[in-house]
């Protein structure tokens, strides 16, 4: 039978604490570790010469060897009348100055400032869950009580939610508060083994509370602690810490190789993240080199969002290739520096072998692997804040390829690259300037923050997107007439700025479109127009505003149509299985608004990002019941597919029928695209027919 509790409210009981004892009988029961794991921090806070207050003592052997090292002004105190007179039987000739007295701990009547520190193991936890905390409060007032000024709680904790929550908010007015992180790992011959860390909490009491709160964080017995802003900033760390060692404790049985473990470290000085560390299992059958145990692949600066190893699929694809048991694949974060990469390696060391598999032998080599032999490349050269999505950070990085990439990433997910154009080698001009303003700090709808004063100038006859590229060649379904007559514009409505790329493309090199662009957020507009080249007129017009909103009204008046609609919006909502995009733009009645609004060549270009495949054949089937002809084009190495979608259902706009007639469109557009007068450095690079090779119908 389990001597531990089966419910939370059982460690609250008395009775229950009597039963335990009982059965427990003379073997000690070391809660949270025994004197040999904790005395390192215990002779920190609390010295020989202390009278010391053991709260909830049960017949733990920590008392007894504190007092063969020296401790001799102990006063042990237990609700249980089984425990105490056990451990004075126990005691009596052996200790005669340890006494053992049944006390409550909520109600004593020992004087005020008798104490120079209470000692509590595991007490505060097994009292937390009472009464929603009142008990374990009462206690906690009354060890404040009997505490001398400068005397110090030690409280050895799991540090679960509530129960550090409540001890923190309770010293955190007018005592010093520092917690101590222990390793979470037990002795094989210890009664219990926690996944979770084991905490010791240390307040301090003064005698006059300080301007500012005192809350610190430290690893470790000797670790530096580490100086908190606020209550919730330190029970943040502590589930860090919880979290670290929740993983580490499930990396070492395994993991399955079709999930992966993530965990951020911070820079110890700052608090600041500085590197993300992703733990990629090959399978089981993968057959790999003998030695093969562990590796470490540091990710090229500015290309932690590529497929490659932003996205499951590709660091799976990675470990592939790497032929290791485990791979832990780093990611740098931005503003921080990194010296070269024999600092990183010394740097990660430490904090990585944690992270070994299973069974690898002791002494073994670990490899790091990067691309190149060199940390990679980014410049921060903008920054600001959407009212709507959240802080943003626009910045230059080097590609595999060799060429400058400008992106644009929203920090709420930083793994996705929002926007991205290439950038041109050109001269050095001066930076946009900052916005005056009166406020010293910046507001929601303040513009971007300038950090550098290199402005690179974007190539916008190139499109980075591939699927961006399936979008303009799916002008060709349009048929070679429209796309020939000049004196009879495309009308195009596009629902989604971004960085503004695609419609800027479509403006620039094919011939008489007129394109409308609906964005809700108005800071991607200003992004758009100051970091990526975006430049609007009498054929290219933003309206800021809801595109579902927009397409409902436009639809209602009936007096507009469009020759293509094309939908490139993302989604916010993280938890859904589509993330492009969002649920609301592929429902039945908005499709059959975009379909009131097309003319009779019209065609509905959507971008379809969706990893749940029961959610895409719902969305297909949506689609389908709408349009006559639908065809998808899939992208290489990502979840992305196009679906290009035309109203008409006569013989001409067949599936078959288009396919088979899609070459010869598509050198027709390819001609037009190249009709406009174009300069040297900005000049359309798509292949039209390669993009439409790989068409699919649905």
């Amino acid at each position: 039978m389990s001597l531990l509790p089966r419910t939370a409210e059982e460690f609250s009981s008395a009775d229950y604490w009597e039963r335990f004892f009982r059965k427990r009988g003379e073997k000690a029961f070391e809660w949270y570790g025994d004197y040999n794991s904790l005395c390192g921090v215990l002779h920190k806070y609390i010295k020989p010469r202390d009278k010391v207050l053991v709260v909830g003592c049960g017949n733990s052997e920590l008392s007894e060897q504190l007092y063969d090292v020296g401790y001799h002004q102990l006063t042990n105190i237990d609700i249980s009348e089984t425990v105490v007179s056990h451990m004075n039987q126990r005691n009596t000739e052996r200790r005669p100055d340890l006494t053992f007295q049944q006390v409550d701990a909520t109600q004593t009547d020992f004087e005020s400032g008798s104490f120079q520190a209470a000692l509590d193991k595991g007490t505060l936890d097994a009292m937390a869950s009472e009464e929603e905390g009142a008990l374990a409060a009462r206690m906690l007032a009354e060890v404040g009580r009997v505490l001398a000024v400068g005397g110090r709680y030690v409280c050895v904790t799991l540090a679960q939610e509530h129960v550090i929550k409540l001890a923190v908010e309770h010293f955190a007015q007018g005592w010093a508060v520092r917690i101590h992180c222990l390793s979470g790992q037990q002795s094989e011959d210890s009664d219990s083994s926690f996944a979770l860390p084991v905490f010791v909490l240390v307040c301090t009491k003064f005698r006059q509370a300080p301007p500012f709160a005192v809350l610190e964080m430290c690893q470790g017995e000797d670790g530096a602690p580490t100086r908190l802003a606020s209550v919730p900033e330190l029970l943040s760390a502590v589930k860090e810490r919880q979290a670290y060692n929740l993983m580490l404790h499930k990396l070492k049985g395994g993991t399955d190789a079709s999930s992966t473990s993530s965990l951020t470290l911070c820079h110890a000085a700052s608090g600041q993240p500085r590197y993300t560390l992703t733990v990629q299992d090959s399978l089981p059958s993968a057959k790999l080199p003998r030695n093969n145990h562990f590796a470490i692949f540091i990710v090229p600066q500015g290309r932690e969002s590529d497929w490659l190893y932003g996205s499951p699929e590709g660091r799976a694809q990675l470990a592939s290739s790497a032929k290791f048991k485990r791979l832990v694949i780093v990611a740098m974060h931005r503003d921080q520096e990194y010296e070269d990469m024999q600092a990183v390696q010394s740097e990660l060391s430490p904090m990585v072998m944690e992270l070994a598999p299973p069974g690898m032998p002791a002494n073994q080599q670990v490899p790091f692997l990067s691309v190149g032999g060199d940390l990679g490349w980014r410049e921060v050269v903008g920054r600001g804040v959407s009212a709507l999505t959240g802080e943003y950070s626009v910045e230059d990085v080097r590609g595999e390829d060799g060429h400058l990439y400008r992106r644009l990433i929203f920090m709420s997910n930083a793994q996705l690259v929002q926007s991205e154009s290439r950038l041109q080698a050109t001269a050095t001009a001066s930076a946009p300037k900052k916005k005056n303003k009166k406020k010293s700090k910046p507001s929601l709808s303040e513009g971007p923050t300038v950090t550098g004063a290199k402005v690179r100038s974007v190539d916008r006859g190139f499109l980075c997107c591939t699927y961006h590229e399936v979008m303009v060649a799916g002008l060709a379904m349009l048929g070679t007439d429209a796309i020939s007559k000049k004196d009879h514009p495309i009308s195009v409505l596009l629902v989604g700025l971004g960085g503004g790329g695609l419609p800027q493309f479509v403006h620039d090199f094919v011939p008489c479109a007129r394109v409308d662009v609906v964005e809700l957020d108005p800071a991607v507009l200003e992004v758009a127009q100051t970091w990526f080249g975006f430049q609007t007129d009498e054929r290219l017009k933003v309206i800021l505003g809801d595109g579902l909103e927009h397409i409902t009204t436009l639809e209602s008046e009936g007096t507009r149509s469009f020759d293509v609609i094309m939908f490139d919006v993302d989604s916010k909502d993280t938890t859904m299985g589509i993330s492009c995009p969002p649920p609301a733009f592929v429902e039945t009645s908005l499709l059959k608004k975009v379909y009131n609004l097309l003319t009779p060549r019209g065609l509905f270009m959507l971008n379809l990002a969706c990893r749940d495949s029961s959610l895409r054949k719902s969305v297909l089937e949506r689609v389908q019941a709408v349009f006559p002809c639908v065809l998808s084009r899939g992208i290489e190495g990502e979840v992305n597919e196009v679906l290009l979608c035309c109203k008409s259902g006569g013989d001409d706009n067949k599936p078959h029928t288009i396919l088979a007639a899609l070459q010869q469109t598509a050198k027709e557009l390819q001609k037009r695209l190249l009709t406009k007068t174009q300069t040297a450095s900005c000049v359309p690079q798509i292949d039209i027919a390669a993009m439409l090779n790989d068409l699919k119908v649905i």
